[in-house]
Parts: structure tokens; C-alpha cells; sequence
């Protein structure tokens, strides 16, 4: 009750000075005509008299009101509007009984709406004391009787008044329904744009209390008595409601925004696995399939730019979650000062990092390094030939590197991706050269030319923007011990994660099939199949290879050996079943490629065009074999000298 009290105290300091007053002082000639009307014909010299003294009331002169008054009643005793107005002018002048008498008899004598109100204006606003409450409820009874009377009895300033002795009363039921009958009446009054603020700051409707205020001051409150309303609170409760509302809104519409992402991706995996299946084997790329390719495309730049526009609401989410924990201690009175400092120095650094990730620049150069035509004049020849086999054009340059990597690239920004205009780029792990079969080899080429030709490296910039930036988020965390499950940033990144994974893996699953099945029809699919297999084998012997060597070197604290000798083997039982599992292993939501049983059953269907044998190794066409191993030891031998100095 003290905060509708205090709101009580702000409505009467309202409804005294710009309340009855401003309504007495606006005349409605069509009602004053009638009463004029009837004086003229119990006594019509008074006439004059009557005007003189309600003109003078109407301006605050009432000491000549009352004289002119007294001089009405005493000439026409039964004419009850003098009455009324004479009450009227004695209260004001604070004479309250004399006042009140007068205006008691006039309801004595005629209980009309007018009568009524001055009487209930009379004991309810004194002015030289304040009302008792018996005298409030009989006022409020009063106005109350006043509705469905002729001649004002449901006027505005009936309403008004019946609202304010409610709410005097801490009769809010009553008040409502008074502020309701005024808007459902008088809708652009600026009272009822007033005692509807009102209702709605003692209900805690505060944006609807700040607006209705302001509304009420553009149609005439006094800009002070405007502000005294706001600045009681109703300003800063709005301010802040609109903000929680605001906030919630954008967090229901953000994470509706990441349901809808991951929903678009799970469904696009099942259309891509659906579209795969009933594809034609015989095309290199159908319709439906690059409707498929385009909207996720689509979708990945989608969920690219959303991830950017995560980042802020996630920073909001840190600070307001550590700022919410901090004011819960505070109202519960015990503040676990260490913990506080954990988590707010925690909502800071998880924010600092969040920027800095956006900011920091990661080595972007090509991998190995180039190699030479005169290095290996029978390998770019191969390469040439098999890029005029799948008419398109052949790469610009070929590096390689010390692993097992086969894979293609354009070099350039977006813009000349997208006109062909990059250059191509090979890449060639010299570690998975041994015992390749020119034969295997140019169906793997034929793969990664398939990439090129469509248009699979031309796009994709925002997803490995978005992909090194989350991953340089993702550090900075760890490094400032901030990736625990207290972390709601940390969270967000690991769920982020997981939709742009399975989004973005998706679309390369179809890429890969699509680039099998150009290898698949330029040289058949068990061409395919060997040489995928011969990539999938070296890469486990190779791997198994460094980790033996690396632990060796490690212990012995001796250099580290020729990783490139087959000689030195692991067990061929460990091989052989890591590559058993390697080429059986089913497809996943998370594969970047689907699971070569899977890309071998795909391939098997599809029709390819009779091309001549081609015999020998990869290492063939290259011109000094050893010379190429040595360096690319060497360079092993530099990048992990770390280890054991």
C-alpha cells in the first residue's frame, strides 16, 4: 500500500491544481443557458447578478463572488445553482462549514448531478485541511450517484473525480474502472491520459505509466508536474523494463535464429543423402544437385554472418549473467567476495578474448613449398593431361609437403574465385608418393580437377573466416582458463561449433561424392578405388611411422630417421587392421567425407569412357627421387629440432 499511497499523494497534487479548477473555469454556454433560464423566470433582475458573480468565481476573484452570491440567494432562495456556487466560494475562501451548509442545502433542494459534485468537491479537497476518510467515501458516494443523471452527470470531470477519491481510498478495483470509463469516453482528455499513467505505474506497468504521461503533457499537463511523475521512479523502471524486454526479445529471437540453423542443416543432410541415392551416375552434376549445392552454400554464408552476429549477444549474455550474480549477492546480503572477483574478472576476459579473436591474424601461407617443372617434368605433364581429359584448365602451380596431403586450392580473394580467375594450386605429399600407380594416381587427379570444376574452391570464404575465428576464440579462452562449463561464451562456442560442423561437413560430403563421380567416369571406378585406398594406407603407415619415430627420439635423445624408408615399418598386423577399420568405417554427421565403402559402392555405378592403361609409378616422373626425400627429411628434421634440444 506505501508505493500506491506514494502515487496517491502525486494524483491529488494533480487534481487540485489542474483538476475542477481548469473544468470550472470553462463554461458550457448550452448548460448555463437553462439555469439562466429558470432565474429569469423566478427572478429576472437577478440575471445580471448571477452572471457577474459565476464570472467572478470562474477567475478566483471569490470574495466578490460571494457577495454577489448572497445577494442572488437572498432574492431567489429556491434557485439551488447560487447555493451550490455560494458552498463553492466559501470553502475556497476557507470557510468550509459556512461552505459546506450552503452547498448541502442546494442538494436538499435539488439532487442534481451539479449539486452533487460541488458537494463531493466541497468535503473531499478542503482547503486549509485534509479530508477525513469518512468524508472521502461520503464524497466518493456522492459521485458515484451522480451517473446516469442528466446535465453532467457522466462528464469528465465526474470520472475524474471518482478516480481520484479511489485512489485516495486505496480503492484501485474502483479507480480502474473509473480510468476505463474514461477512456472508453473521453480518449484524448489529457486527465485520462493522466489517471491512466497513474493505474498503470501502482500496477507497475511502468513503459505504459511513462508513455501515458508524456501523452498527457503534449494535450496540456504541466511539463513540471510531468516530470515530478517521472522522475519518482517511473522513468528509470521504464528505462529498465524496456531494456529486459528488449534483451529477452533478442535472446528468444537469437536462439529461435540457432534452432532454425541447426534444423536447416540436419534437414539438408538427410535431402543431400536421399538426392545422392537417386541421382543418375551417368551425369557428372544434375539439377537438383546444384539446387542442393547453391542453397548450401546459402545457408553456410547464413550461418557465417550469424555467427558474427552471435558474438555481441553473447558478450551482453557474459556480463549480464556476472552483473545478475552480483546483484542477487547483494540482495541476499552476503557477498562470497572471492567468487565475485572470479566471475567478473572471468565475464572480462571472456569478452576481451571474444574481440581479440576477431582481430588476430593467422599465417595464411601455402603449405610446402613449389615445385619446379624441371623437378618433376613427367608429373606436370600427367597433370596437364588429365586437365584437358576433364576439359578445364590445369593448375597453375604444385607444392609439396612433407605429409601425406592430396588436395587442391585457389590462391586470391573471393572476387577472382568467382570470375576463374584465382590461379590453381596442387598440393602433393611427397609421403604418400611411394608405391602410387600412375594408373591410381590420375583417377585421385581426376577428383580434385572434379573439385574445380564445380566450383567447389571458388566459394567458401566466410566459412573458414568463421572456422579460424572460432578456433582462435576457442584458444584465447583456453589460455585465459576460461573454457569451463561455468563459461557461457564457452558453451555457445562448443554449440556453435556443432551446427556450423554438421552444416558445413554436409556440403563437403556432397562435394566429395560429386568429385568422385568425375573421377569415377573419366577412368573408371576401380581406378578410383585403388588409389584412394593407396592415399588411406600411406597416410596410416606414415602417421605410424612418425609417432614411433617421435617417441624414439624423444627417449633415446638421438636425430630423428628417414621417415620416408619403408624398411622401416610398423607392424604390418597394426596396418592392416587400422586400414581395415579406416575403409570400413561408416559415415558420420560429423565426416567431412563419407566413408570410403560408401564412396566405393557410389562410384561402382557409374558408367566411365575406355581410356588406354598407363603403367609405372608416381615416382617416375619425377627427375631426382632422392634428392626431393632428402630435403623434405630435412625439413621434418627442422620443424621438430624443438623436441630435443
Amino acid at each position: 500500500m506505501n508505493r500506491q499511497r506514494y502515487w496517491l499523494v502525486l494524483s491529488c497534487v494533480l487534481f487540485v491544481s489542474t483538476g475542477f479548477a481548469a473544468i470550472a473555469g470553462k463554461r458550457d454556454r448550452a448548460r448555463e443557458e437553462p439555469i439562466e433560464a429558470e432565474l429569469q423566470r423566478i427572478a429576472p433582475k437577478l440575471v445580471p447578478t448571477f452572471v457577474s458573480a459565476t464570472m467572478a468565481m470562474d477567475t478566483g476573484n471569490y470574495a466578490d463572488a460571494e457577495k454577489l452570491f448572497g445577494e442572488v440567494t437572498g432574492g431567489a432562495p429556491a434557485f439551488d445553482p447560487a447555493m451550490r456556487r455560494l458552498g463553492t466560494c466559501l470553502a475556497q475562501l476557507g470557510r468550509q462549514a459556512e461552505g459546506l451548509e450552503w452547498v448541502e442545502r442546494a442538494v436538499k433542494t435539488n439532487r442534481s448531478a451539479a449539486n452533487l459534485i460541488s458537494l463531493a468537491q466541497v468535503l473531499a479537497f478542503q482547503k486549509d485541511a485534509t479530508a477525513s476518510k469518512a468524508q472521502l467515501f461520503k464524497a466518493l458516494g456522492l459521485i458515484r450517484e451522480c451517473h446516469g443523471k442528466p446535465n453532467g452527470g457522466d462528464d469528465l470531470d465526474v470520472w475524474a473525480m471518482e478516480a481520484q477519491l479511489d485512489l485516495q481510498l486505496d480503492e484501485l478495483i474502483g479507480a480502474r474502472h473509473a480510468v476505463t470509463e474514461m477512456n472508453a469516453r473521453f480518449p484524448d482528455a489529457m486527465v485520462t491520459h493522466y489517471y491512466t499513467a497513474i493505474i498503470a505505474a501502482v500496477a507497475e506497468e511502468w513503459s505504459k505509466a511513462a508513455d501515458e504521461i508524456d501523452e498527457a503533457e503534449r494535450k496540456g499537463l504541466d511539463h513540471a508536474t510531468a516530470q515530478r511523475f517521472l522522475e519518482s521512479g517511473v522513468r528509470t523502471h521504464a528505462i529498465t523494463g524496456r531494456i529486459v524486454r528488449i534483451s529477452i526479445w533478442v535472446l528468444v529471437s537469437w536462439v529461435f535464429g540457432l534452432t532454425a540453423l541447426f534444423g536447416l542443416g540436419y534437414g539438408l543432410s538427410r535431402v543431400t543423402l536421399r538426392q545422392i541415392e537417386r541421382a543418375d551416375p551417368g551425369v557428372g552434376i544434375n539439377a537438383g544437385e546444384r539446387r542442393l549445392r547453391r542453397l548450401y552454400r546459402s545457408i553456410i554464408n547464413l550461418a557465417g554472418i550469424y555467427y558474427y552476429i552471435s558474438l555481441p549477444v553473447v558478450a551482453v549474455l557474459v556480463v549480464g549473467l556476472a552483473a545478475g550474480f552480483v546483484y542477487g549477492c547483494l540482495l541476499a546480503g552476503r557477498i562470497p567476495v572471492q567468487l565475485v572477483v572470479v566471475i567478473v574478472i572471468g565475464a572480462i576476459t571472456t569478452v576481451w578474448a571474444m574481440g581479440r579473436s576477431l582481430f588476430l591474424k593467422v599465417d595464411m601461407s601455402d603449405p610446402g613449398r613449389a615445385l619446379r617443372r624441371d623437378e618433376a617434368p613427367g608429373l606436370w605433364q600427367s597433370v596437364e593431361d588429365v586437365a584437358r581429359q576433364l576439359q578445364t584448365s590445369p593448375v597453375d602451380e604444385i607444392r609439396v609437403t612433407v605429409g601425406t596431403d592430396l588436395c587442391v586450392y585457389e590462391r586470391g580473394n573471393w572476387r577472382e574465385k568467382l570470375r576463374g580467375h584465382a590461379p590453381r594450386v596442387l598440393v602433393i605429399g611427397v609421403a604418400v608418393l611411394d608405391g602410387f600407380k600412375q594408373e591410381n594416381f590420375r583417377s585421385v587427379l581426376a577428383h580434385e580437377y572434379g573439385h574445380f570444376a564445380n566450383r567447389d574452391t571458388a566459394g567458401g570464404d566466410i566459412a573458414m573466416r568463421v572456422r579460424t575465428d572460432m578456433m582462435k576464440f576457442y584458444r584465447a579462452m583456453i589460455r585465459a582458463r576460461q573454457a569451463t562449463k561455468l563459461n557461457a561464451a564457452f558453451h555457445f562456442l562448443r554449440f556453435y561449433n556443432f551446427i556450423f560442423r554438421r552444416i558445413s561437413h554436409g556440403a563437403t560430403r556432397l562435394q566429395e561424392v560429386l568429385a568422385d563421380r568425375v573421377a569415377a567416369q573419366a577412368f573408371g571406378a576401380q581406378a578410383f578405388e585403388g588409389g584412394l585406398t593407396h592415399v588411406i594406407r600411406e597416410s596410416i603407415l606414415f602417421n605410424a611411422r612418425a609417432e614411433s619415430e617421435v617417441g624414439a627420439v624423444r627417449k633415446e635423445k638421438r636425430l630423428m630417421r628417414n621417415l620416408y624408408d619403408r624398411t622401416v615399418a610398423v607392424p604390418s598386423l597394426i596396418a592392416e587392421k587400422d586400414l581395415a577399420e579406416a575403409l570400413n568405417r561408416p559415415t558420420t554427421e560429423d565426416d567431412t567425407h563419407p566413408g570410403p565403402q560408401d564412396r566405393f559402392q557410389l562410384v561402382k555405378k557409374v558408367p566411365a569412357r575406355t581410356c588406354p592403361p598407363l603403367p609405372g609409378d608416381v615416382w617416375d616422373l619425377f627427375a631426382d627421387k632422392d634428392a626431393l626425400v632428402k630435403e623434405m627429411m630435412e625439413t621434418v628434421q627442422k620443424n621438430v629440432a624443438h623436441h630435443y634440444e
